[in-house]
């Protein structure tokens, strides 16, 4: 868990008295404060800006003012199909989409394993429940790899559209592997219902249910936060191969560190490279081109 606060000097200078016996050096030009009590990572920026991470995050950023979402009521959960993508927002790897169908008799291995949206459990939990959910419970996977994402970009596809074919195409696939229409068909908005009708228009197969996007519906749908924890094992599974493939460890996200990761390929393997470890369209491929150079 990451977790940022804007703090005033009097609180900050609390928090590093409170946390002065796990203080630990840091190389961060622009932190003035780190600390490492257990379960958690706390930094305090010169902005004023502290940030905690890890497991205990919330508990300790509580303490400081920190107040966490609240989650919405859980709907009905059962006979109904929960789609989620991972991968979208990375330079580096493809895109997985799962769709997950839940029956009554799913709910208590669902609860017992503590399954919720993949970006509130850390990738060591994603990858203990990950297998048990993927054997258990039935679902369709689909992970399109960063080669075949670049081809059907070119193609006249663009990055919603590609999730709209790629969620559309699971649902159809569970659908016909279950016989039955489900009661809600719930997707993780991640477009408008306006946008994704129109791209679905182009689609060659076409659901039976009923679709409904919802927002944060990982924090409101078993369904749907279950799919979001197998994509994710999908995705970092991806990325563990593909960082083998070129001998470099690829990052997820898009931030800088993308950006310097890229430029090294390019200089070690050529620009085409890329094609096969990256979404080319983002605009870290510019910014790697530049600092390749």
């Amino acid at each position: 868990m990451n977790i940022v606060l804007k703090m005033s000097a009097e609180k900050i200078a609390q928090l590093i008295d409170q946390f002065q016996d796990w203080a630990q050096p840091s190389a961060n030009e622009y932190s003035q404060f780190l600390a490492k009590p257990v379960g958690a990572t706390i930094t305090v920026y010169t902005s004023g800006k502290v940030v905690f991470q890890g497991d205990q995050a919330e508990n300790y950023a509580k303490q400081f003012g920190y107040q966490p979402e609240k989650t919405p009521p859980l709907k009905k959960q059962t006979n109904l199909i929960g789609t989620d993508e991972v991968g979208n927002g990375s330079y580096f790897g493809g895109l997985a989409v799962v769709a997950t169908y839940l029956a009554e008799s799913d709910l208590p291995l669902i609860k017992k394993l503590g399954v919720d949206d993949s970006k509130k459990l850390t990738d060591v939990k994603i990858r203990q429940i990950a297998p048990i959910l993927i054997e258990k419970i039935q679902h369709k996977a689909l992970l399109l790899s960063p080669a075949k994402y670049n081809e059907v970009i070119e193609n006249g596809y663009n990055a919603v559209s590609v999730k709209v074919a790629l969620h559309n195409q699971a649902i159809f696939l569970l659908e016909n592997a279950l016989n039955i229409v489900p009661d809600q068909i719930i997707i993780d908005a991640f477009t408008t219902e306006k946008n994704y009708t129109r791209y679905l228009q182009s689609e060659k197969n076409q659901t039976s249910g009923q679709v409904t996007l919802v927002q944060k519906a990982e924090s409101q749908y078993y369904a749907v936060a279950a799919s979001s924890v197998i994509a994710r094992k999908l995705f970092l599974d991806q990325l563990a191969k593909l960082s083998e493939e070129v001998s470099m460890a690829l990052p997820s996200g898009a931030g800088h560190q993308s950006d310097v990761t890229a430029s090294k390929l390019i200089q070690k393997y050529g620009e085409s490279s890329l094609n096969n470890v990256a979404k080319r369209h983002f605009a870290n491929t510019e910014k790697a081109r530049k600092l390749s150079k």
